[in-house]
C-alpha cells in the first residue's frame, strides 16, 4: 500500500485534451523526467493509486499531454483531473543523485523526524506553502501540531537514508 510520506509531488492533472483520454498536465519537474519514473501515484477516494505513463508530448514549458496506461475516453480522465500527482519518492531519489545541485521540493521531507539538536520534535505531516513563510507541520509525541518554518538557514543536517532533519531552532518557537 502506497502511503503519502513515500510520494513527492510533481504536478497537477488539469483537464481533459480531446475524447480519447489524453490529459494536459502542469508539471513541477522537467519533462524529460517523466519516463524515467516508473508511474505518477494520485489520490482517488482517499486511497494513493498507481498510474502509468504510456506516452507524453511537451505543451509549453510546464505543460505537458500525457496518455495513461488504462485510461481511453474523455470519461475515465475525469476521475483524476484537478488533482495532484506525485512520484515515488526512491525514484525521484535516483534520479535526484544524477541532478546534482538542484533544490529538494519540501514536501520530499514528510515523513521525516524532525530534531532540534539532539532533542527530538515529532514527525513533518505536511507542508503548507498557503504563505509566503513555509511551514513543516509537525506531529509531536503527544499528538499534538507544531509548525516550523522551513528556513534552510536553520537545517543543521539531514540524512535521507535515517529520514531526518536536523535543525537549530529559536528558542521558545515550539512553544507558541
Amino acid at each position: 500500500m502506497i502511503v503519502r510520506d513515500q510520494l513527492i509531488a510533481v504536478g497537477r492533472f488539469n483537464k481533459a485534451h480531446g475524447v480519447n483520454g489524453e490529459v494536459q498536465a502542469t508539471l513541477d519537474i522537467d519533462a524529460d523526467l517523466l519516463p524515467r519514473l516508473r508511474c505518477v501515484v494520485t489520490d482517488v477516494d482517499g486511497i494513493y493509486v498507481p498510474f502509468f505513463i504510456a506516452s507524453h508530448r511537451n505543451k509549453g514549458a510546464q505543460s505537458v499531454l500525457l496518455t495513461i496506461d488504462g485510461i481511453t475516453s474523455e470519461q475515465q480522465a475525469a476521475m483524476i483531473l484537478g488533482r495532484e500527482f506525485y512520484a515515488l519518492k526512491e525514484d525521484y531519489d535516483l534520479l535526484n543523485d544524477e541532478l546534482e545541485g538542484d533544490e529538494l521540493p519540501l514536501d520530499y521531507f514528510i515523513g521525516f523526524e524532525l530534531f532540534d539538536h539532539d532533542t527530538p520534535v515529532g514527525h513533518i505531516v505536511d507542508v503548507d506553502d498557503t504563505t509566503a513563510n513555509v511551514l513543516f507541520v509537525v506531529k509531536r509525541p503527544d499528538g499534538s501540531h507544531v509548525q516550523v518554518p522551513a528556513a534552510d538557514e536553520w537545517v543543521v543536517a539531514f540524512d535521507p537514508d535515517q529520514r531526518t532533519i536536523t535543525m537549530d531552532l529559536p528558542q521558545g518557537l515550539l512553544e507558541l
